[in-house]
């Protein structure tokens, strides 16, 4: 919402206060100002009379003029295009700071320069708020502007102060100017005067009008003819006040329906009466047909959508903007006015699907005052009569009824005090009902207050309450100490593992990534892990986030996208997040590895982003989860095999139960995404918290030296060396106690000397016991037990 300090101006008294004091009142209420804007900058100003304007001897389209401004005549080098002798302009003298920077004397092509004649857009000016003409060149003032006068802005009505207000989704009313000024009146502490038109509109002769409504989506519905009006430039005062909310004006009359809708918040749209057959305005639904709106845009209707027509045809899109066919133009003679409350639900799904957020459809979709269609017609019936010589005006029609009752609340001066926790007095509290124009009365030790209109949000006592702190200050609540007893400050399991993974993965160089938890349907039909329905967003603010997401590597998968597309190309990420479906919510963990992990460029060290890594971080978490690598085994991947490489990947599993997959992305997939290739994986962190731990136990290093052994075999290609593994642990016992302590693979070699069918598997064995020195002969017996059960259980050959 955007109010500037005139129109705050014309309600109230507010010349003691600064824009920053407004500021700041107005948020310790409620209403976060966002931003304070200047309409327009500019010091060391002065409007100048341009005495003569001659071709620069050196340029083809610069201009040497001369310049009067009041006190002395000035040499200015130009280059508009449409500076000419004769007229008057704004100056900006040596010195001046301008939002572009400070103007300075100098030569310009050999020619002396003491300043700048200035564009508007130069000065700070929004340059939407501006014609084609204003964007092309210098501002040409009219023939009354005083030379020498030293506050041109101020002239031109572009000295003033806009305040940039958030709005809490309750306080739409406060999206018209009346009711902002009244809620500013109360914060302020000022009397406000609005200005008097009720019952402007209901003055008329007999009307030939016929209005209706064949849909449930527009209960009420206000129409009025204008017999004749007079099209002209609307007053200074309207402009500054249209161009300080971001509006351009047209003319009086358009400049009026707009104006109307910024000070009561209700949209209204005006037809040339002449376009309008036989004065008959229906509001329908049902239409699946294109239709070209007031933007010269075509729109394709839905049969959801509810428009205005006449005759069965469009003239409008309803609450949301008006047809080409039917607007008011130079030539137009007469009006009919169209005011009307709409479904907001309906306005909004139209307007979103058509993306058209215009200043009627935002007003429609927040929620308008019950009275305002009635407030809009009369202000836009009494300013027309003034401005733009409204005559031969007709009754007003209506359609439906307005059933709004005042609504009246109670509530004691001890229900306030007890839900606020202060000590207010009647007289404080009877004071901000009072300022609150809620017609407060007291009897038998009662507040009795009549909720305006416009109050929508006010319901019972409680926001009673509410209001009153509002206005006398949160400052107002005593400062005291929140009772509670006395907790130990812990982390639960889940909070323990979601830190211990952040850490974990940051140590290792991965970067810890938050992505969008709403999704497009292409990212939802490409989940991984996923299981059951993903929920789909019944109003989803775009396709593009449509489905709360049920995986997060699709996700995660743009963020390397995005990056290798600058040229990043090492870039490894990891998130931990919640994923949902309509079974219920989870927990997941994915990450994606490309390029180098670690790299040392000195040293000459690098860890490369490949399978093997993203196997070592996983098992370096799960370590750190206290799962032991004896019950971690990753299978060949048969689960998804369209977004991972069907011969680089696996499932992860801890036991039988399979808590992720992980692998090379599938090179169809990979254009897809844009990624040329990455690692990636995701786990279920549900089943890693569900699954028990090993109990972490002290074991002392022993105290007895080691023996490593080599050894290495031919066996077939297929055949997997964790089974070989295994077999080595299992003969690796003397008097049951397991003396191999580690095996190491130091070579795999398929090639020559060995058949296709065939590789040879080299391995490091470490004997070491807890009790005693091993002997030769005890190693010797181990070794010797090893290389027959390989032989038997592997069908392998010892490489001699």
């Amino acid at each position: 919402m955007k109010i500037s300090r005139k129109w705050l101006s014309q309600y109230m008294d507010i010349r003691d206060l600064t824009i920053e004091q407004l500021q700041e009142k107005i948020t310790a209420a409620g209403f976060e100002v966002e931003a304070v804007e200047k309409q327009s900058q500019g010091t060391n100003l002065v409007i100048g009379y341009v005495k003569e304007c001659k071709d620069h001897p050196d340029s083809d389209h610069l201009h040497c003029t001369k310049v009067d401004i009041g006190n002395e005549v000035l040499d200015i080098v130009c280059g508009a295009p449409n500076v000419k002798a004769g007229q008057k302009v704004i100056v900006a003298k040596p010195g001046a700071q301008l939002p572009g920077g400070i103007i300075k004397s100098g030569m310009i092509r050999g020619q002396a320069s003491q300043g700048m004649i200035c564009a508007l857009f130069e000065l700070g000016v929004d340059p939407k708020l501006l014609t084609e003409e204003q964007l092309s060149g210098i501002e040409i003032l009219d023939e009354q502007a005083p030379v020498g006068n030293e506050d041109p802005l101020g002239y031109l009505g572009l000295d003033d102060e806009i305040l940039d207000i958030g709005l809490t989704p309750n306080r739409s009313d406060c999206l018209a100017a009346f009711s902002m000024g009244l809620e500013a009146g109360a914060i302020l502490n000022r009397k406000v005067t609005l200005p008097v038109f009720d019952g402007a509109s209901d003055i008329g002769g007999p009307t030939n009008l016929k209005i209706n409504s064949t849909t449930s989506r527009c209960p009420y519905f206000l129409g009025k003819v204008i017999g004749n009006i007079t099209i002209k430039e609307s007053p200074k005062w309207m402009k500054e006040l249209l161009m300080a909310s971001g509006i351009h004006s047209i003319n009086n009359v358009v400049d009026i329906s707009n104006l109307v809708m910024l000070e009561t918040g209700q949209p209204m749209h005006f037809y040339d009466k002449d376009a309008i057959v036989n004065q008959e305005i229906t509001v329908a639904d049902g239409f699946n047909e294109d239709y070209t709106a007031l933007d010269g845009v075509t729109y394709a209707l839905k049969p959801e959508d509810c428009v205005i027509t006449n005759q069965g045809k469009p003239i409008g899109i309803a609450g949301i903007m008006g047809g080409d066919d039917s607007k008011i133009l130079d030539t137009t003679k007469g009006l009919i006015i169209e005011c009307a409350h709409f479904d907001h639900v309906s306005i909004r799904n139209t307007a979103r699907r058509l993306s058209l957020a215009t200043e009627a459809s935002i007003r429609y979709q927040k929620g308008i005052e019950p009275l305002a269609a009635k407030k809009a017609l009369d202000r836009a019936v009494q300013l027309l009569i003034e401005y733009a010589d409204a005559k031969e005006i007709e009754e007003t029609v209506e359609f439906g009824t307005n059933p709004y009752q005042d609504k009246i609340i109670t509530c004691t001066l001890k229900d306030i005090n007890n839900v606020l926790g202060t000590s207010f007095t009647r007289d404080q509290v009877f004071d901000v009902f009072n300022r609150l124009h809620f017609k407060p009365e007291y009897e038998e030790e009662t507040f009795i207050v009549t909720i305006p209109s416009y109050r929508t949000d006010v319901e019972g006592k409680a926001d009673l309450a509410e209001e009153v702190i509002r206005i006398l200050g949160f400052d107002s609540l005593p400062t005291t100490l929140p009772l509670m007893e006395m907790t130990e400050g812990k982390l639960d399991e889940k909070q323990k593992m979601i830190r211990m993974i952040r850490s974990y993965f940051t140590s290792q160089g991965l970067q810890d990534c938050i992505t969008y938890t709403l999704i497009s349907t292409e990212k939802k039909d490409n989940a991984i892990l996923s299981d059951g329905d993903a929920i789909e967003l019944s109003i989803p603010m775009s396709e593009e986030r449509r489905w709360i997401r049920t995986s997060i590597l699709p996700s995660l998968l743009d963020v390397v996208s995005y990056n290798h597309a600058r040229g990043n190309k090492d870039c490894s990420v990891f998130e931990y997040s919640d994923v949902s479906n309509k079974n219920g919510s989870f927990s997941h963990l994915a990450f994606v590895l490309s390029g180098l992990l670690q790299e040392n460029r000195w040293t000459g060290y690098q860890l490369p982003c490949d399978y093997y890594t993203a196997k070592g971080l996983v098992e370096g978490l799960l370590d750190q989860m206290g799962i032991a690598s004896s019950r971690i085994y990753f299978k060949e991947n048969k689960m998804d095999v369209k977004h991972f490489h069907p011969y680089r990947s696996a499932c992860i599993y801890i036991g039988k139960e399979c808590v992720g997959v992980i692998g090379q992305i599938h090179p169809d997939y990979a254009k897809v995404t844009g990624i040329k290739n990455a690692i990636m994986a995701e786990l279920s962190c549900d089943a890693l918290l569900n699954i028990k731990k090993s109990k972490i136990k002290y074991t002392p290093i022993s105290k007895y030296p080691s023996v490593s052994r080599d050894l290495a075999f031919v066996t077939d290609r297929n055949m997997p060396v964790e089974k070989v593994m295994a077999v080595m642990k299992k003969q690796g016992r003397i008097n049951k106690e397991l003396i191999i302590r580690n095996i190491e693979v130091f070579d795999v070699y398929q090639g020559e000397h060995v058949k296709d069918s065939e590789k040879s598997v080299a391995l490091s064995i470490l004997f070491q016991s807890d009790t005693h020195t091993l002997k030769e002969d005890e190693i010797n017996t181990v070794f010797n037990n090893i290389i027959q059960a390989i032989e038997k259980e592997c069908k392998a050959v010892l490489r001699s």
